[in-house]
C-alpha cells in the first residue's frame, strides 16, 4: 500500500449506501442512530436468541440463564473429558493401526505449517502413550514451530519461542510438558500460564485430549470462578496447573497451590503477560518456584518488556524466532471505505455475499459489541456476543456453544483475540478497525487456523485511514481494496 485509501477512492459500489440485501429489517440498521442508553442490554445479560433459516442449532438463552442458576459450574466440569480408545494395548507392536483416528483433514494448508523438516513426532523418543493421544487428535507430523521447540524443550533448556499465530504453538509446549510428568508424583509439576480464562479452558482441554492416555491430572484455575472449588481440588492430585495468573499466584500465597515441585512454568501468550499488568504478578510468582525451573515463553509479538524479562529470569534461552512476515499467508485482508452509518448494511451484504462458516466480528467496546449483536439478530442472523463484563458463567457457555457450531457468528470485544483456536472460523470481520497494529494482528489471526485459509475484512471510516496505513506498514502487510465479488478459493479451499 503506497498511500492513504482517501486517495484510492471511496468505491462504494456493492459495499456502500443501498436497500438492505435482506428483509429482515426494513428501517435503517445503523449504529450510529441508535440511542445507546435506551437500546443497550442489561450488562450481563446474553444475546438474545435470533430467528434464522439456516439450519444449525439455535441455544435458547433463556434455558442457558435458568440452567446456570440451578447447575453452577467449576471450570473442570466445563471441559468435556476426552475418551480414550480403551482397546489399544500400549504393549501392542500395531498399536497405531488399532488407534480410533478421527477423519483427515483435506483442507488446504499453506506453507506457515507445511514447510518442515520432515521429522516425525516419534523422532523425538516420546513416551507411546503420548503418541498415541497425539494421532489420536487428529496430528499427522509437527508443525515448524513444534519441530523447533519440542527437542529443545525436552532437553530442559530455556525456551524464547516466537512464531505466529494458529501455527501449533500450544502444542509446540504441551507436548515436551506432558512428556517430563511423572504421574508417580502427586504434586505440581508444571504451570501452564495464560493471560484469559477463555485460553486457560481451551489449553486445559489440549492437555487432556494430548495425555488421555497417560493419567496426567490437569487442573485449570482462573479468575471469577470459585476459590472454594479451587482449593478442594488442590488437595488431590493435580500434576499440570493451567491458570490465570492472578489466581495462581492468589493460591500459592495461601500456601494451597504448592510450587515448590513446579519444574516447568510455561507462559503462552508472553507479550501480553508481561504486560504492566501482570509482570509483577509474574515475577513475585517465579519467587514460589525451585531454582532450576526451566521457564518456556512462546508469543506472535515479542516487545521490549519481554527481553528485560528475558534477561533477568531465563538462563541462556534457545530463541526460535519463525516470523519472516508477521500475518498468515492463509488470511487475505481487504478493507470496506464506509461511512459510520453504513457499517450494518454492509455486514449485512457481507453476510449475504460471504460463503462463512463461523465468523468473528469485533468491536472495539462493550457497548457496541451488546448493541451490534442486537441488530445482527434483527436482521435474521444466529449471533452470540461475548465481552470482559459477562458474568463467568456466561462467558463460559458462549464460549463452549460457539467451539461446538451452536451459531455461526460470534460479537466479540478484543477478550477473544488471544490464543483462541477454533477451526471452523473463516471469517473474520473488524466492525471497529482496531488502533494498534498488535491487536489487528492478533484479531485477523483467529481465521486461517493451522494454515488453512482465512478471510479478513475491515471496515475503515474516514477517521480510521491512517491507522490503516500506519498498520499496514507496521506489518509490512498490504491490506486491499475489497473487490465487487470475493472468489470463494482464497478462504474456502
Amino acid at each position: 500500500m503506497q498511500q492513504p485509501p482517501q486517495a484510492r477512492g471511496r468505491g462504494k459500489g456493492q459495499w456502500g449506501a443501498g436497500p438492505p440485501a435482506h428483509g429482515g429489517n426494513s428501517g435503517n440498521p445503523n449504529l450510529a442512530n441508535v440511542n445507546m442508553a435506551q437500546h443497550r442490554s442489561p450488562p450481563y445479560a446474553p444475546p438474545p436468541q435470533s430467528v434464522s433459516s439456516v439450519n444449525y442449532a439455535q441455544v435458547s438463552y433463556a434455558g442457558l440463564q435458568s440452567r446456570t442458576a440451578q447447575q453452577p459450574q467449576t471450570l473442570s466440569q466445563t471441559i468435556p473429558q476426552p475418551t480414550s480408545s480403551a482397546s489399544v494395548s500400549v504393549d501392542d507392536d500395531n498399536w497405531k493401526e488399532n488407534l480410533n483416528l478421527p477423519a483427515r483433514d483435506e483442507r488446504y494448508r499453506t506453507e506457515d505449517v507445511t514447510a518442515t523438516k520432515g521429522n516425525e513426532f516419534e523422532d523425538y523418543f516420546l513416551k507411546r502413550e503420548l503418541l498415541m493421544g497425539i494421532y489420536e487428535k487428529g496430528f499427522e507430523r509437527p508443525s515448524p514451530i513444534q519441530e523447533e521447540s519440542i527437542p529443545i524443550a525436552l532437553t530442559g533448556r530455556d525456551i524464547l519461542a516466537r512464531a505466529k499465530n494458529g501455527t501449533g504453538k500450544t502444542a509446540a509446549f504441551v507436548i515436551p510438558v506432558l512428556e517430563r510428568i511423572d504421574t508417580t508424583k502427586g504434586q505440581i509439576q508444571a504451570c501452564l500460564l495464560v493471560p484469559t480464562r477463555e485460553l486457560a479452558l481451551q489449553t486445559a482441554q489440549v492437555c487432556k485430549e494430548l495425555g488421555v492416555h497417560l493419567g496426567i491430572q490437569v487442573m485449570v484455575t482462573t479468575g471469577g470462578t470459585s476459590l472454594t472449588d479451587d482449593i478442594m481440588r488442590l488437595h488431590q492430585t493435580v500434576h499440570i496447573c493451567v491458570a490465570t495468573p492472578g489466581r495462581v499466584l492468589d493460591l500459592a500465597n495461601k500456601r494451597v497451590c504448592k510450587l515448590d515441585k513446579c519444574s516447568i512454568l510455561v507462559m503462552d501468550e508472553a507479550d501480553k503477560l508481561l504486560s504492566p499488568e501482570f509482570q509483577p504478578i509474574i515475577e513475585e510468582l517465579i519467587g514460589f518456584l525451585p531454582k532450576n525451573r526451566q521457564i518456556l515463553l512462546y508469543s506472535a509479538t515479542f516487545p521490549v518488556t519481554v527481553k528485560d524479562f528475558k534477561d533477568r529470569f531465563l538462563r541462556k534461552p534457545y530463541v526460535i524466532n519463525l516470523m519472516d512476515e508477521l500475518t498468515l499467508k492463509g488470511v487475505t485482508q481487504y478493507y470496506a471505505f464506509v461511512e459510520e452509518k453504513q457499517k450494518v448494511h454492509c455486514l449485512n451484504t457481507l453476510f449475504s455475499k460471504l460463503q462463512i462458516n463461523q465468523s468473528i466480528i469485533f468491536c472495539n467496546s462493550v457497548n457496541r459489541v451488546e448493541l451490534l449483536a442486537k441488530k445482527i439478530t434483527e436482521l435474521g442472523y444466529s449471533c452470540f456476543y461475548i465481552h470482559a463484563k459477562m458474568l463467568q458463567s456466561h462467558r463460559n457457555r458462549v464460549f463452549h456453544d460457539f467451539r461446538n457450531g451452536a451459531c455461526r457468528n460470534l460479537v466479540s470485544s478484543d477478550l477473544f483475540t488471544r490464543g483462541i483456536d477454533i477451526q471452523s472460523v473463516n471469517v473474520v470481520i473488524n466492525f471497529d478497525f482496531p488502533k494498534y497494529s498488535e491487536t489487528y494482528l492478533h484479531r485477523v489471526g483467529r481465521s486461517g487456523r493451522f494454515g488453512h485459509l482465512g478471510l479478513a475484512v475491515n471496515l475503515i471510516t474516514y477517521e480510521d485511514r491512517f491507522n490503516l496505513y500506519r498498520i499496514e506498514q507496521e506489518l509490512g502487510t498490504e491490506i486491499k481494496p475489497i473487490p465487487p465479488q470475493i472468489d470463494r478459493s482464497v478462504y474456502c479451499r
